[in-house]
């Protein structure tokens, strides 16, 4: 299936959107791979069960989607095996791990050892926002799996909406969904998630910024008026 790479107006979007808040996720998620085709991609981070859940939706009905997932060399091992889990057990075939431009040590060189505990949004910057920009060259639409219960800076998150920051078209057909409902479909449909959910996390990124034991992105970037990397907003 080749991309369609359709345009929408803000408007048409914004009528979409309000169109799919009734909508069953997969309804959603069908009408992404059908106007998209190999324009979409998904975005994955191994961490959440929103995550899991949006992969396996989307692998059932496309297995080759253009899966990305940003490795900022600080991921927990859990999550690394939750990904190799994943891959064969959901039946994805074009995964795609993208990573900064800098090492490790080139940038505590160039920026200073431990950049996340004096500057995370541009720690963020460099070994998440600038791969996303990476793995999204070429794409039309952007499927993630924000919910609005997530935080409350996720509370309006629109179902579809166009993403200036990558430039593309954003879909979130979890939006409505909140964490019950999202573990019920986890469970039903045995899909693998990562154990660290199972051991306090709630929220889970890179193991420096990262803390179990409290609820919701409360526990990312503790200490710093920050709850989100920059991806999303």
């Amino acid at each position: 299936m080749t991309a369609l790479a359709p345009t929408f107006t803000e408007q048409e979007l914004a009528a979409l959107s309000e169109r799919f808040e009734t909508a069953d996720p997969r309804e959603i998620v069908r009408w992404a791979v059908d106007t998209f085709g190999d324009g979409l991609s998904v975005g994955a981070s191994f961490g959440g069960a929103s995550g899991a859940v949006i992969l396996h939706m989307v692998a059932a009905l496309k297995p080759n989607v253009h899966v990305f997932v940003l490795d900022t060399d600080y991921l927990f091992e859990e999550t690394h095996e939750n990904m190799r889990e994943s891959v064969p057990a959901l039946g994805l075939t074009n995964l795609r791990v993208y990573k900064s431009t800098l090492t490790h040590e080139q940038q505590a060189a160039q920026y200073g050892s431990a950049l996340w505990m004096r500057d995370p949004d541009l720690c963020c910057e460099l070994r998440k926002i600038e791969p996303n920009r990476r793995a999204l060259e070429g794409k039309t639409a952007w499927v993630s799996g924000l919910r609005r219960d997530q935080s409350e800076g996720r509370a309006d998150t629109p179902i579809l909406s166009w993403n200036s920051k990558f430039g593309l078209v954003k879909i979130n057909p979890l939006a409505t969904w909140d964490e019950k409902r999202t573990w019920e479909y986890l469970l039903e449909h045995d899909v693998p998630y990562n154990v660290l959910l199972n051991q306090g996390y709630t929220s889970i990124g890179c193991y420096n910024c990262t803390v179990p034991g409290v609820q919701g992105r409360a526990g990312r970037w503790q200490g710093f008026e920050k709850d989100e990397c920059g991806l999303h907003t």
